[in-house]
């Protein structure tokens, strides 16, 4: 009984193996034909107008990959450590406050009062 059942199970797989290879074949034809069916003489035609629908560049970059929108992204401007930061942030530890609220107080990063906490011996030694 239980080898009629493998018998079945292994058909089945087959039949499925076979249906998935025909699904890609057709699926294959089916998006070669894509750029025709909608007016594009080329399929770099067809995927630069997919690119501009989806806001993207068709430039590419490094290695073949979209090149990064630079305009979109807003970059944070480089801190610069003074004096009077690191006098802020020893006071403001001194106080109570946590690392997270020190930055946000002070405008700069959090890896930046740790590494200004650290110059300064504010840190507790890891026992």
């Amino acid at each position: 009984m239980v080898t009629k059942q493998i018998k079945e199970l292994e058909v089945t797989k087959a039949k499925i193996v076979a249906l998935e290879k025909a699904i890609a074949r057709r699926l294959k034809k089916e998006l070669a034909s894509l750029p025709g069916k909608y007016g594009f003489r080329s399929l770099d035609e067809f995927v630069e107008a997919l690119q501009d629908a989806a806001g993207g560049s068709s430039r590419k970059g490094r290695r073949g990959r979209p090149a990064k929108a630079v305009d979109k992204v807003k970059r944070r401007k480089r801190a610069v450590i003074t004096e009077e930061t690191r006098a802020g942030v020893k006071k403001l530890v001194e106080s109570g406050k946590t690392g997270s609220q020190i930055a946000k107080i002070l405008g700069i990063s959090l890896p930046s009062v740790q590494n200004i906490k650290k110059a300064m011996g504010l840190v507790k030694a890891r026992a």
